[in-house]
């Protein structure tokens, strides 16, 4: 039976990797898992200079699912290059750098840092608020993001996967929109936009009033939004939002997506990424299917 995907000419044993901002850059999940079983590490978002997030509070539990407000607080990719590329490089899987910044050069000056530095792939996440256009995202404009794309294109030496914000009117154009501005993959569904109040201190949750939020309520939102795209582009596809078990991971690929990330469940369940690998296996085997792309864009 064959597991392994082809992600932008990136070879991964599995279709199976983790959501950034989940899983710090693996070393915490080391005692839990065995990371060479995963087809990617996705790691936090790095930045060119160290980012010291919001203010407190800035998680918070909702109804099927949670909240965050983390700011993308990061050490800098000076430290990152010098602690956790070497970290990951210990074990047999592929790694994905989830790079952040507030304006295209802080972008472009990660992805040149990370130019000859043994990472696997970019993954460029562009609802980040852009600082020179009034703090609007830069996946929130078609042309913003495929202007970005254009520029992290210029010093990128791996794949570049571009990861789009649901917070949009439509994620095909979006979606189309990096697709020509050179990217090699996108990967969908960031966190939507949301706010809990407590109503016992009549406050808000979040010391930021708004965050993302993530986790099971919003898989049926990601699984439309991936379908979408897969219809709109060619380039491959890494299908994120809420899940949490192996049924989760392969309607995302029947949906057309070619890789899953997996997120929030990670909180709640360090071995999920474990038991969504072995589930899907023997979904193949239930279903006498030899190929896991077999599933990818199977529901048309």
């Amino acid at each position: 039976m064959n597991m392994k995907v082809n992600i932008a000419g990136v070879e991964w044993k599995n279709p199976v990797t983790v959501a950034s901002g989940t899983f710090g850059s693996g070393a915490e999940f080391a005692e839990f898992i065995d990371l060479n079983r995963l087809g990617a590490v996705t790691t936090k978002g790095v930045a060119n200079v160290p980012w010291p997030g919001n203010p407190t509070p800035r998680v918070a539990e909702v109804y099927g699912g949670m909240m965050n407000a983390i700011g993308l607080q990061n050490p800098g990719i000076d430290l990152f290059c010098e602690r956790d590329i070497p970290f990951l490089r210990q074990y047999d899987t592929k790694i994905i750098v989830n790079v952040c910044g507030k304006s295209a050069e802080d972008y472009c000056e990660v992805a040149e840092r990370l130019a000859d530095e043994a990472v696997d792939m970019l993954e460029i996440n562009i609802s980040c608020p852009n600082v020179k256009e009034g703090g609007i995202a830069f996946g929130q404009s078609p042309k913003s993001a495929e202007d970005i794309t254009k520029e992290v294109k210029k010093y990128a030496k791996q794949p570049v996967i571009m990861k789009l914000s649901p917070n949009v009117t439509d994620i095909a154009e979006m979606a189309k929109a990096v697709e020509a501005g050179g990217a090699d993959a996108v990967s969908l569904i960031n966190t939507l936009t949301g706010m809990k109040i407590d109503i016992h201190r009549r406050t808000f949750a979040l010391a930021n009033q708004t965050g993302g939020v993530s986790g099971p309520a919003i898989h049926p939102i990601a699984v439309r939004m991936v379908y979408q795209a897969s219809q709109a582009v060619k380039v491959p596809i890494i299908g994120m939002g809420g899940i949490a078990s192996a049924e989760d991971a392969i309607e995302m690929m029947l949906a057309g997506a070619s890789a899953v990330s997996v997120g929030t469940a990670n909180f709640h369940n360090p071995a999920v990424t474990m038991e969504i690998i072995e589930g899907i296996e023997e979904y193949l085997r239930q279903n006498r299917m030899n190929d896991v792309r077999e599933l990818v864009g199977a529901v048309r």
